[in-house]
């Protein structure tokens, strides 16, 4: 099949039809929004950020931005001010900002797929990316293969949400996790325009009670999104592997949907939440950024490449920062990410539950809402 391109939100894209959704995707770095589920109903769901900065010609700097949107694939994930053995990489390495080259597109049967392919620089190599759909489901389903690189490398996925802009619409839970910590070291600075809310390392057991910088103030509630405005924050959760996939759940009950990803935590450990909210202003952000990511990675926070392939705390308390590529053998990343949509008194996500290619979500109040989902696709890597 032939491409199909458009320029959407300035930036031209491919774009991947199935009878349910309907995804856009940059050439210029893989970020995949708009993405439409329900598409083909009155009120479809579009749950992903695109930057406010794109159709203002802005000078930016540092190329991720350029781009900014949705969900896209990073190695190394992180910022990479510190060389590593000769490597030096801009934020979130060349896949998330560099130019991908078309490879196929096709519809088989229920299943439409777009491949892209991209050969890196900076640590040379190939990574290709395919995206597939499903008739009759309301997911995306994405593979990244890397081949012929060396050496270890942060990588995942740096999905990031739009939330309506009232306090608290959105609610987020995640599968349990073993180590809960804010970012190790600060993530602004006053000098220059930036501010968090959020102390510096801290641990924390429950994301309803998370330590706050300012000296005798209660825990913050970091399940509820937007939150404390005029501030950007970073703090991750990891999560140790088992028999059933990770999973994080975004609920906004009153727009009646519900965001999930699911991951192999023995691949990508860390959820890292990026929690932005009017807090930085320098250009291109001007204090008006309003986005949340929900971030699944391999990584020492979004530290890069130096500080998550060495040794470091997350490390010492014994999950993976990094993965060890090969050249003999090529390296896959699998994910899925879906929408299903809720009712406006299902609630906050308590557990998932995991049938034959079908998913169940049950809320704190007891409501169930299921999704055909083929989550054995973090497994088997097929569909």
């Amino acid at each position: 099949m032939k491409p199909i391109v458009k320029t959407v939100a300035s930036q031209p894209s491919w774009i991947l039809r199935g009878r349910n959704v309907e995804l856009a995707v940059t050439q210029l770095g893989g970020h995949m929004a708009p993405v439409r589920f329900y598409r083909n109903t009155k009120r479809p769901v579009q749950p992903y950020y695109v930057s406010p900065w794109q159709s203002e010609g802005l000078k930016i700097n540092d190329p991720v931005l350029v781009p900014l949107r949705g969900d896209f694939f990073c190695a190394p994930f992180g910022g990479n001010d510190e060389p590593f053995r000769g490597e030096q990489h801009r934020c979130h390495g060349e896949p998330a900002h560099a130019k991908w080259r078309f490879v196929r597109q096709e519809k088989d049967g229920k299943k439409a797929s777009l491949t892209l392919a991209m050969r890196t620089k900076v640590r040379p190599g190939k990574v290709t990316k395919t995206l597939s759909l499903l008739d009759g489901q309301n997911v995306v389903y994405s593979t990244d293969v890397l081949e012929g690189y060396s050496g270890a490398m942060p990588m995942g996925h740096h999905a990031t949400l739009a939330p309506r802009d009232v306090e608290g619409s959105l609610c987020v839970t995640t599968s349990a996790f073993a180590l809960g910590m804010t970012c190790s070291e600060p993530v602004s600075d006053p000098a220059t325009g930036s501010y968090q809310s959020l102390a510096v390392g801290a641990k924390f057991r429950d994301l309803r009670e998370v330590p706050l910088l300012f000296k005798g103030a209660a825990p913050a509630d970091c399940t509820r999104f937007p939150a404390r405005a005029g501030y950007t924050d970073i703090l991750a959760v990891y999560k140790k592997p088992s028999d059933e996939p990770a999973w994080t759940a975004a609920v906004d009950a009153e727009a009646g949907y519900l965001w999930f990803s699911l991951k192999d935590a023995a691949v990508l450990p860390a959820t890292l939440l990026w929690i932005s909210n009017r807090g930085r202003h320098t250009a291109p952000w001007n204090g008006r950024n309003l986005c949340l990511g929900l971030e699944d990675v391999c990584g020492n926070f979004a530290f890069g490449l130096a500080k998550s392939a060495g040794a470091n705390p997350i490390k010492k308390a014994g999950f993976a920062t990094a993965i060890s590529l090969s050249p003999k053998a090529p390296t896959a990343v699998n994910y899925i990410q879906g929408v299903v949509r809720v009712p406006r008194n299902f609630g906050p996500v308590k557990d998932v539950r995991f049938g034959k290619r079908r998913v169940t979500f049950v809320s704190k109040n007891r409501k169930t809402v299921s999704a055909p989902v083929c989550w054995e696709f973090l497994q088997a890597g097929e569909l």
